[in-house]
C-alpha cells in the first residue's frame, strides 16, 4: 500500500472513531433525557391518581346525599 493510501485510510479511521465517540455522548444525553422523563411520568401518574381519588370521594359524598335525600 502506498503511503497516500494509509493516511487516507487512517484519516478515514480517525473519523469514523470521533463519530462513534459523539454517538455515544448522544446515546448517554438522550438516556438521561429519558431518565428524566420516567421520573417525571411516574409524579405526573401519581398526580393523576391523587386527582382520581379524590374525584371518587366527591361522587361518593353525593351518592351519599342523594341516597340520604
Amino acid at each position: 500500500m502506498s503511503l497516500e493510501l494509509l493516511t487516507t485510510l487512517e484519516a478515514k479511521i480517525q473519523l469514523t472513531l470521533e463519530t462513534m465517540e459523539l454517538l455515544n455522548l448522544e446515546i448517554e444525553e438522550e438516556k438521561q433525557r429519558n431518565s428524566d422523563l420516567l421520573e417525571e411520568n411516574k409524579q405526573l401518574l401519581a398526580e393523576q391518581k391523587a386527582w382520581n381519588d379524590k374525584v371518587v370521594g366527591l361522587v361518593d359524598l353525593l351518592r351519599e346525599e342523594t341516597t340520604a335525600s
